[in-house]
């Protein structure tokens, strides 16, 4: 455990913005690869470099008896017809767990185990999901006029894989048919 005194953070229970922490951006051009209309995403990009989402870490150690916390807000917009999301990860210690509360907006987690089970969950505001260890997990919003906003919270020493979704993508993808969202087979899935 470190040597950590109590802390005080903001964050506005709507918007999930801080007064007081840098929120940490992904534009468009940090996702390149993570969509699977190529050519929509070139396209997206040539017109400009969005924001798709951004969070504010509040600084917690990444180590044993912490809770990592802080909020995301994923802004409206699709790639092709993939809705916004997140770049989504495993937990590095595969055995831990993630709670998201949803501040505002509609949105939804799309969550899978190593084996290939897949679950969705759409959220609104004031539902919560919890992410049990061993479940990749990625935030979608599915909402084309507003902003997607939770809070979440996470053992501290937990740490994030990355890498893994970047390789291999999430089997399944959140997309928009007939104005409404879809979870359909992920056509470039590198099982």
């Amino acid at each position: 455990m470190t040597d950590m005194t109590p802390t005080k953070f903001d964050f506005n229970t709507v918007t999930g913005l801080s007064k007081t922490a840098k929120p940490i951006a992904r534009p468009l051009s940090t996702l390149k690869g993570y969509f699977h209309d190529a050519a929509a995403f070139d396209a997206a990009l040539s017109a400009g470099d969005p924001l798709v989402y951004e969070y504010f870490d509040m600084g917690v150690p990444e180590t044993d008896g912490n809770v990592a916390y802080g909020t995301t807000s994923i802004k409206p917009g699709k790639i092709g017809d993939e809705y916004y999301m997140t770049k989504g990860h495993f937990h590095t210690v595969l055995d831990t767990a993630e709670v998201y509360y949803c501040l505002s907006g509609h949105g939804g987690m799309m969550m899978e185990t190593p084996e290939g089970k897949v679950e969705w969950r759409e959220m609104k505001t004031g539902d919560a999901v919890y992410v049990p260890g061993r479940w990749a997990h990625r935030s979608i919003n599915i909402s084309l006029t507003e902003p997607f906003v939770m809070f979440f919270a996470f053992p501290g020493h937990a740490g994030h894989d990355y890498g893994t979704i970047a390789t291999k993508g999430f089997r399944k993808l959140m997309v928009e048919r007939d104005g409404k969202p879809v979870m359909v087979d992920n056509p470039r899935w590198n099982g």
